[in-house]
């Protein structure tokens, strides 16, 4: 899978979402809006929604720091 350039409001979504999860208190909220972004996005880059979300995890919770 190529590298997918993500736009900064999607990379802080997904870590808010991180976040919540690691700290067991991910709201429906935030899970509706990653998902609506990550729909959203793969839609206008022509992706599959499935690429995005995965590639999207990837960078957010396997950076390198």
């Amino acid at each position: 899978m190529a590298t997918i350039d993500f736009p900064d409001d999607l990379i802080s979504l997904e870590r808010a979402a991180w976040t919540e999860i690691q700290a067991g208190q991910l709201t429906v909220a935030t899970a509706w809006a990653v998902h609506q972004a990550v729909a959203a996005f793969a839609e206008q880059a022509g992706l599959s929604r499935l690429d995005v979300e995965t590639g999207l995890k990837q960078a957010v919770r396997h950076a390198e720091g």
